[in-house]
């Protein structure tokens, strides 16, 4: 049982990244025959308030605390840095610059959670223990494997027949990238920074939400709900054309439901508790694993170039998780043992007074 209580929150994280492994898999086919990405957060959202309402309603009625103004805002802030701002932001960085550029940032999450985590006592690192060592060494070496992932490229490992054609396109967007004004590259930079610090923030904020509000199909239902109104008024603002907003085809329709339910629904809800169990740390450091796992389908399905870049990469993020986890794990288990001695202190202190309670009385007597 113990064994499970400790290793749950990893295997949920590694399913939850597989899932939106797959959720990229899909978007990037449906935004390639056109689907507007706004369009598509906007559904997104709206499937994960459908299927998620009625679920928190029925399972978590029982023990649902009283949902207060100051709750409601926490969640629709909630919203805006978890779900509409930040994949605005990430968007537009990628529009300005380059899906590459844009990954490094996003790898980058797990070390800007972890500095942010600090100042609000939601980590703490004791650099004199080997468990605080391990958090500040995993943490840096994920980054590490993350940065080398997405910046160095290396020799391909396959001989696929269109790798020469999928070399000159990438030459061709290198060099339209190369051709950007400063001025554009200067706001993809600064939108992309934005869409960590709230990324990261969003988890910090959630880790807040979970001890006031904790249910986590409700939170995340309500949550997705404020997202879905956001997302479509930012849509609407942008680009008026009602046309974007037809949905063709049945992969269209697949991936909306699919990243709904799972990639925005139980995905989220996932995320939630494991911020609750483990912190926004723990969660944030799975990041870089959508990466891999999107690899894994893009090699064999869709036949993309896998380089020796990215292998080496991968290697070094999953050493980076197993160290960080590994700290984790020892923080957990000291503290443990820590509370433990301090029951038995405190017992052995009470069962010293009773004694002494007993000694005092039979003497009276």
């Amino acid at each position: 049982m113990k064994f499970w209580d400790e290793w749950n929150p990893v295997m949920v994280m590694i399913a939850i990244e597989f899932a939106f492994a797959i959720v990229n898999l899909l978007l990037k086919k449906v935004v390639d025959e056109g689907m507007n990405h706004l369009v598509f957060i906007t559904y997104r959202q709206c499937i994960s308030t459908i299927f998620l309402a009625p679920i928190g309603y029925f399972v978590e009625r029982n023990g649902r605390p009283k949902l207060t103004l100051r709750i409601t805002c926490h969640l629709l802030l909630s919203a805006i840095v978890g779900t509409s701002l930040t994949q605005y932001f990430f968007l537009l960085g990628i529009q300005y610059t380059s899906a590459t550029f844009a990954c490094a940032f996003l790898n980058m999450v797990p070390v800007v959670t972890f500095i942010m985590a600090l100042p609000f006592g939601l980590e703490t690192v004791n650099l004199r223990s080997s468990g605080g060592r391990a958090k500040v060494l995993g943490t840096l070496v994920c980054l590490g494997g993350a940065m080398l992932l997405t910046l160095y490229k290396g020799m391909p490992l396959f001989n696929f027949s269109h790798s020469h054609a999928a070399n000159y396109t990438m030459g061709q967007t290198m060099r339209l990238s190369s051709g950007k004004n400063q001025e554009r590259w200067t706001v993809g930079l600064i939108a992309l920074i934005a869409g960590t610090l709230l990324w990261s923030s969003w988890f910090l904020l959630q880790s807040n939400i979970g001890k006031r509000y904790p249910c986590q199909y409700s939170s995340t239902a309500i949550m997705a709900f404020f997202g879905a109104i956001q997302s479509a008024v930012l849509s609407l603002s942008i680009d008026r054309n009602l046309s974007m907003w037809v949905v063709k085809g049945k992969i269209e329709i697949l991936t909306i439901m699919y990243a709904g339910m799972v990639g925005s629904g139980l995905c989220f809800v996932g995320m939630s508790w494991c911020v609750k169990k483990r912190g926004p740390v723990f969660t944030a450091a799975f990041s870089p694993l959508v990466q891999i796992m999107a690899a894994m389908f893009d090699v064999p399905i869709l036949h993309e170039q896998l380089h020796l870049g990215s292998v080496f990469g991968s290697i070094i993020v999953i050493g980076g998780l197993y160290i960080l986890l590994w700290g984790k794990s020892k923080e957990m288990r000291n503290c443990g043992t820590k509370v433990a001695g301090e029951n038995e202190e405190t017992k052995d202190q009470e069962s010293q007074l009773q004694i002494i309670n007993v000694a005092c009385d039979s003497r009276r007597a």
